[in-house]
């Protein structure tokens, strides 16, 4: 079963960007699939993750923030 993974982004946040573009880049090779959730839609996970976006999270697991950790992804879709 693939892992499941969301970005918490911010509209306009070009390290935002970068990170989804990885991700997409990444996908092909990896087991997982992704959901982009814009932190602004939410008052509550704008005040959780305030500035401090990109997150990916997989479950209740933060993988890393503001720049894809690719070795911490692959072994979190490895152990998933």
């Amino acid at each position: 079963m693939p892992a499941t993974l969301t970005v918490y982004v911010r509209h306009g946040c070009h390290l935002c960007t970068d990170m989804v573009q990885e991700l997409e880049l990444l996908k092909p090779g990896l087991d997982f699939s992704y959901r982009v959730c814009d932190v602004d839609n939410d008052p509550a996970l704008a005040e959780c993750y305030g500035d401090r976006v990109p997150v990916l999270v997989g479950a209740d697991t933060e993988l890393c923030c503001y720049f894809l950790d690719r070795k911490r992804l692959h072994e979190y879709c490895r152990s998933a």
